[in-house]
């Protein structure tokens, strides 16, 4: 379920809490070659099913960047910000890929607001977004991604 604020000066009263999390998605060899169609890395990890088959990890892996792209996905899912003229994805603190994921698998975004602070005109909402893999213990990238919110 998707937690609501009224408005960006809402999320200051909820720093270090946890907001929720995503729908589980499963990553299919058809979104990884889009990804690899997309971004010109058709590197055979990724791409090529019969060689990954034998490679390191059984199967072909979805992209480190794909998985972070994803957050873009997941963050609508997980929260949203109302009584606001535009948002804007500022940047991105601190990304990590601890594991692969493989076709077939399914993720999801878990979000915490680890941070919020008044800018000009707006706030400023850092949220840590961890893309989980179902039935694994450590996760697929974990973002601190920055917002900003501009208030009508």
């Amino acid at each position: 379920m998707t937690r609501v604020f009224a408005t960006p000066f809402d999320l200051f009263a909820q720093v270090g809490q946890a907001l929720g999390h995503s729908e589980w998605l499963t990553l299919d060899q058809s979104r990884i070659d889009l990804f690899a169609e997309a971004t010109g890395d058709h590197q055979w990890i990724h791409t090529d099913p019969v060689r990954a088959a034998q490679g390191p990890f059984g199967a072909c892996i979805a992209h480190g960047y794909l998985n972070l792209a994803l957050v873009n996905l997941f963050l609508p899912q997980i929260v949203e910000v109302r009584g606001i003229s535009m948002g804007v994805n500022y940047g991105c603190d601190r990304v990590r890929f601890p594991n692969v994921v493989t076709v077939g698998a399914r993720v999801r975004g878990r979000a915490e607001l680890t941070a919020v602070e008044e800018i000009k005109g707006g706030v400023q909402a850092t949220v840590r977004v961890t893309v989980e893999i179902e039935g694994q213990e450590r996760p697929a990238c974990v973002v601190d991604t920055i917002s900003r919110y501009f208030p009508l």
